[in-house]
């Protein structure tokens, strides 16, 4: 009896003691989502925008900072910042007199190809009204010297250690199919679409002929766009900076100054004098500094007193069915255009499409209720990094199409695809498996067994049948016949500025260019700053992160030979096997 008790008071104990370190770690969790999410900025009435690339992160919408990111690393999480918050800083500091000039750290630069080529045209605005933009680079990359060349004067550090990471644009392709020999895992793919390589990287060990040739006339574009940005901006051409990129020219500090891609080189000291005197100050102690971030944050307000109003919805993420609250949900932004298109306030709408792909069922979903909504308002599509497979799918019948020149759009194909674990099982896990059928095919979705003639026959037909339906919805969107689509399409992905001599986007330009086509659009308004701008949907909050963090399940392949399989299928739901899918295969993030 008496060792009873001890055990029992010993259990409560440390049930109590559980209980104590939990209620103050999750005090300790909502005490960090407050702070990161109230905290008003506090700015100078005037002084230089410092814009630190390394401090924020510019994505589609804004974003709280993940809690335990900071919990976990004991420092400030860099904040991220939705592209039309950050134009929108831009375009007001133009018009600042508080605002001197901006002074750029670009090092540390990373994010879709799209979010930094709008960003340094609102640069490139912000310079066009008059103030000056001076950046220091220490170890400049392909982004951050991209974002740098827009400046008046580039200073770049002299210290030792300095490292050129300009090397132009790469992309790499893993192909898995030795890996899953080896695991016994046989994928079967049916496709339609010569290009449409989402697949391969589970049936081939090398990359296809034409999907080689699309990723190469796709990275050549990307950095056409970019080198030849580079180079207006320098007084460079474009020939001599390839040329010293591929001659390997570029290697130290001094390496720069003399090929005119920087115009000093500068100590800390030395930069702080050359601030110093920018702002006319006696010493830099008197030069104040306005983090980007923070001004952001601060000069972005909704005006409600403006009735009409335009809607931007945000399909950013892979698209998948359901109504989960990430990526885009079929059924879950279906119910929001619905909603969108009951508020008669909203007089034009602008989709913003970030997303590779994904589910073709809710593509379709998608799709019905933007063809609803277009019968009663304009709807504009802005194309983010990605707007291929059922990202171009859903907005392909909008009333006009903007496209950054790097965004991948494109890729009007369709893939289906089931492996088959059955080897696994038997010589790998040695795991015997009996099967009774009502039907003779009653188990070919199992993934217990391959598909056999007539079943994969049926799963082309599916196939096919859908990439017909997808010609046909685009050949109706961009005025085109289906033969005329079916010769640009094939699964083949193509950058923006390919994508508006083909015919599949309208207009090179940003989410800026698409608001303000939208909002003129409306009787009486000359441009977007006429309107109230309303965004759908709403970004998570610090407090959902936790709840959801808190509810999650770790895998149960962690630590077993199959986590890197897992890995690989991450995005691909087993238990809806021959799915059809319409999805970029690969994304590509510039750093």
């Amino acid at each position: 009896m008496k060792n009873f008790v001890k055990m029992t008071l010993a259990t409560l104990t440390g049930l109590l003691v559980f209980c104590f370190v939990g209620f103050f770690l999750f005090a300790a969790v909502i005490g960090a989502a407050a702070a990161l999410g109230n905290s008003e900025p506090v700015l100078p009435a005037e002084g230089m925008l410092e814009i630190d690339m390394a401090a924020f992160n510019i994505a589609e919408q804004d974003q709280e900072a993940d809690p335990f990111a900071a919990i976990q690393s004991g420092e400030q999480v860099p904040a991220t910042i939705g592209i039309l918050k950050a134009i929108n800083a831009l375009n007001v500091a133009a018009q600042d007199p508080g605002v001197k000039f901006i002074y750029m750290k670009p090092d540390m630069t990373s994010g879709g190809t799209a979010h930094i080529e709008e960003f340094r045209t609102a640069l490139q605005n912000f310079r066009n009204s008059g103030k000056a933009i001076v950046s220091f680079i220490e170890n400049p990359s392909n982004g951050g010297y991209y974002l740098a060349s827009v400046s008046d004067k580039i200073y770049m550090s002299d210290n030792d250690g300095c490292m050129n990471m300009i090397t132009g644009v790469s992309s790499q392709m893993i192909f898995l199919k030795d890996l899953l020999d080896r695991l016994g895992i046989n994928v079967q793919l049916i496709r339609h679409g010569k290009y449409k390589s989402a697949g391969e990287m589970f049936v081939r060990s090398s990359s296809s002929k034409e999907n080689l040739e699309q990723n190469q006339v796709l990275i050549d574009s990307i950095w056409e766009s970019w080198v030849s940005k580079i180079a207006e901006g320098r007084g460079v051409s474009a020939d001599d900076i390839n040329r010293m990129i591929n001659g390997l020219e570029l290697n130290f500090p001094q390496d720069f100054l003399e090929k005119g891609l920087v115009d000093e080189l500068v100590t800390r000291e030395e930069m702080e004098e050359r601030l110093t005197s920018l702002y006319v100050a006696d010493k830099f102690k008197d030069v104040k500094s306005i983090p980007f971030a923070s001004y952001a944050k601060a000069k972005f307000a909704v005006d409600f007193k403006k009735k009409q109003k335009v809607a931007i919805i945000y399909a950013d993420g892979d698209i998948v069915d359901g109504k989960a609250k990430k990526q885009v949900a079929g059924d879950r932004f279906a119910s929001l255009i619905a909603k969108v298109r009951q508020d008669s306030t909203i007089k034009a709408v602008v989709l913003r499409v970030n997303s590779p792909g994904g589910s073709v069922l809710a593509s379709s979903k998608i799709k019905n209720e933007l063809d609803l909504l277009r019968e009663s308002v304009p709807v504009i599509a802005s194309y983010g990094n990605y707007a291929a497979s059922g990202g171009y799918w859903i907005s392909a019948n909008t009333d006009k199409i903007f496209s950054n020149a790097t965004t991948l759009t494109g890729s009007i194909g369709v893939f289906s695809m089931i492996p088959d674990f059955s080897g696994t099982l038997k010589n790998k896990v040695h795991v015997n498996v009996t099967t009774v059928n009502s039907n003779e095919h009653s188990d070919m979705y199992t993934l217990f067994r391959p598909l056999d003639a007539a079943e994969t026959a049926y799963m082309q037909a599916s196939v096919e049948n859908i990439y017909d339906r997808f010609t046909s919805i685009v050949a109706t969107g961009r005025d085109m016949t289906v033969e005329e689509v079916d010769a640009i399409a094939q699964g083949r992905v193509w950058a923006g500025s390919e994508a508006v001599n083909i015919g599949l986007v309208d207009q090179i330009g940003t989410l800026e260019d698409a608001l303000n086509y939208a909002a003129i659009s409306i009787d009486g308004v000359s441009g977007y700053g006429d309107v109230q701008i309303v965004e759908y949907p709403k970004p998570q909050t610090s407090m959902e992160m936790i709840l959801e963090a808190l509810g999650a399940e770790k895998s149960i392949f962690a630590g077993t030979a199959f986590e890197n399989v897992e890995k690989a299928f991450a995005g691909w739901d087993a238990s809806q096997s021959g799915k059809a899918y319409a999805r970029l295969p690969y994304e590509i993030s510039i750093r």
